[in-house]
């Protein structure tokens, strides 16, 4: 089955990328400079790297865990909201609070999110959890990160679960149309869980009734029994 089989009907439209709000659970990077380095060393442990692990790997370890309240705790400032936010908008908040309170001078705030992930389940050919870099990617590139669709997945009935507000929201996409373009939904955030279902096919293979075959031999038995019985 073809995917996007109206494309050629559709003008080009401007992308409105987005930038992810920080959720709870979310591991952060925050790395602070200043006018003078020397004043932003506190902010900055300096953290060894492990034999046989990344330097990604190290920072998990050792990164600021959004609590279950939305907190994030940093020397000197004490626990900074960051539930809600884009990492631009915490970025501006730290930078504020370090100025405001005279900790540094000018200081240079980078905040990012060392845990993103994304789960595909269902036909796909190679279902898991994936972790992403890009802060923006469609619903083809991952799907693309498992190795695209198996021939039972039905493409006109993708599922994407996502919490916005510690409320779950749900989506079914047809990867066969273009109307889900210009919604939220066409680009994947952080934590989204996408469910490719089996066509029909599949699952009528799957069941004890897999095809007119097996319905006819079934309704044979019951017809030589219930002839049986008669006689």
């Amino acid at each position: 089955m073809l995917y996007v089989q109206d494309i050629d009907n559709r003008e080009s439209q401007l992308i409105q990328y987005l930038s992810p709000r920080i959720q709870v659970n979310d591991l952060l990077s925050v790395k602070i400079s200043s006018l003078y380095p020397e004043a932003a060393l506190p902010y900055n442990v300096q953290i060894p790297v492990a034999p046989n692990t990344t330097e990604v790997e190290t920072l998990k370890l050792h990164g600021n865990l959004v609590s279950q309240q939305g907190y994030i705790t940093l020397p000197a400032i004490g626990k900074v909201m960051a539930k809600g936010k884009t990492v631009e908008d915490l970025e501006t908040l730290i930078s504020s609070l370090l100025t405001k309170g005279n900790f540094l001078k000018k200081p240079t705030v980078n905040v990012r999110v060392l845990n993103s992930k994304i789960t595909i389940l269902g036909e796909v050919k190679l279902p898991g959890t994936y972790t992403i870099v890009e802060p923006n990617i469609s619903i083809f590139q991952a799907l693309g990160y498992a190795k695209d669709l198996t021939i039972h997945g039905d493409r006109r009935d993708i599922l994407v679960i996502r919490i916005i507000d510690e409320k779950q929201h749900i989506k079914h996409i047809d990867l066969t149309k273009t109307d889900w373009f210009d919604s939220e939904f066409y680009f994947i955030k952080q934590n989204d869980v996408v469910i490719v279902n089996p066509n029909k096919a599949k699952i009528k293979s799957s069941g004890m009734v897999s095809g007119t075959g097996t319905i006819v031999s079934i309704a044979s038995i019951i017809l030589s029994g219930i002839v049986l019985l008669v006689k």
